[in-house]
């Protein structure tokens, strides 16, 4: 493992071999598995990766608001020897704050197992002049393919879970919905045009929680999500902050939210509410319009639908909105992270205008939210990667969890009803977390 200040020249003394793994006809590989407790894990559309060990350490010192920092991220996979197509070679995988200005980190793994759908492959970072560093990275590689492909129907064995647990909320109701009013009435002031305020609430076990059996829980609950875990933050995102694939970039933004009820008939109704309600579509056309003023300086061309569409998960959908562009010819272009810290934080995640937004969310909130609502995914050595915001999420060390949910608060919404809303979101965790 390396860490320095510059990673670029700890970079160059690495090489990266990647070998394709044979599947079994229509099998894909068990990448929650492969994973397994502690490794790191991204899993999106049927395609992902698993991964284990710390070839290099890619700082983040200012944060995102520094561009040389992720100049800096995209060079250092590029001086890594090795192959460097779309996902296979180096990849960094990162959980990044909230806050701009923190400072973060991305983790190139020793051992990575990739899966496009179709093909897998396994990749090895180490030093080319280490030979104990190359047998390790193999040997981690050994376990992830192990772990991958074990026999169809059987089940991963993880620790026992626990059977007590305590739920303690970080802020009592009263106070978190009085915050809402205030906001509200700042709001109305004119002083912002929306704000969105966090709540987190405290789960105590007494066991060790096993984080990859809540992985399998959440796959299993929300298949369509972004399945992560970044050392100890997981979670399934919903909500894709940006991704590019060559000259392609996607963001598909939500903003507006309504609880289903599993009744189909109830839950077109909910949904058809959702759609006409001028409180959720300005909620929504805040955070579209801000990401269309975003990319368009990126993008020679930017389609961005007129209506947004609804997405539906387990417990609540969303009004959502796909934009979809392509990166202007003539140079190398932006690589995913540093689209990634052009668009965070939308205003989906802390409000419109963004500054003022982010400025009394953190007079009010209460809470330092880490990387919950900040970018969470991958960038490999081309630049192309995917990049989630980090809700629907939890911090799991040990026995404990923090679990994160927030609203967005516009002119006339409802303290009490976005309480609701928080606790609806926070069921995605808790239905995973806790199992009495």
């Amino acid at each position: 493992m390396t860490t320095v200040a510059d990673p670029r020249a700890a970079a160059s003394r690495l090489v990266a071999r990647t070998r394709g793994l044979e599947l079994p006809p229509g099998g894909r590989p068990d990448l929650i598995g492969a994973a397994g407790q502690s490794g790191l894990l991204w899993s999106s559309a049927g395609s992902g990766f698993a991964g284990r060990g710390t070839a290099l350490r890619l700082e983040l010192p200012d944060g995102l608001v520094d561009p040389e920092g992720t100049r800096i991220v995209t060079e250092a996979l590029g001086a890594i020897g090795g192959p460097s197509a779309t996902g296979a070679g180096p990849v960094a995988l990162g959980a990044l704050p909230f806050d701009r200005a923190a400072p973060g980190e991305l983790v190139v793994p020793s051992a990575l197992l990739a899966f496009d759908g179709t093909r897998a492959w396994i990749t090895t970072v180490s030093d080319r002049d280490d030979s104990s560093g190359t047998e390790h990275a193999e040997s981690l590689a050994g376990d992830l393919v192990t772990a991958a492909l074990r026999s169809s129907g059987a089940e991963r064995r993880w620790p026992d879970a626990p059977d007590g647990f305590e739920l303690r909320s970080s802020r009592p109701h009263r106070e978190w919905v009085a915050a809402v009013a205030e906001a509200v009435e700042a709001v109305e002031r004119g002083e912002l045009d929306k704000v969105v305020l966090a709540r987190r609430v405290e789960v105590l076990a007494n066991a060790p929680l096993p984080t990859g059996q809540i992985l399998e829980r959440l796959a299993a609950l929300y298949p369509t999500c972004m399945l992560f875990r970044v050392g100890s933050f997981l979670g399934a995102s919903p909500e894709l902050l940006v991704s590019r694939r060559a000259a392609t970039v996607t963001s598909h933004p939500l903003a507006g939210t309504v609880a289903r009820s599993g009744d189909a008939a109830a839950d077109r109704a909910l949904v058809e509410g959702l759609l006409a309600s001028s409180k959720d579509r300005a909620e929504h056309a805040f955070v579209v319009e801000d990401l269309r003023s975003r990319l368009s300086p990126w993008c020679c061309e930017l389609e961005v639908p007129d209506r947004p569409s609804v997405l539906e998960l387990r417990n609540v959908s969303h009004l959502g909105t796909r934009l979809t562009g392509r990166l202007a010819a003539g140079s190398a272009g932006p690589s995913a992270l540093q689209l990634a810290a052009a668009l965070h934080p939308t205003p989906a995640v802390a409000g419109s205008p963004t500054d003022a937004a982010t400025r009394y969310i953190a007079s009010v909130e209460g809470l330092d939210r880490g990387c919950y609502a900040g970018p969470v995914g991958w960038m490999d050595a081309s630049g192309d990667g995917e990049w989630a915001i980090g809700i629907r999420s939890a911090v799991v060390e040990g026995s404990r969890a923090e679990l994160f949910a927030g609203v967005g608060v516009v002119a006339g919404s409802d303290p009490m009803a976005e309480l609701a809303e928080t606790q609806l979101k926070l069921q995605a965790l808790l239905a995973a977390v806790v199992r009495p």
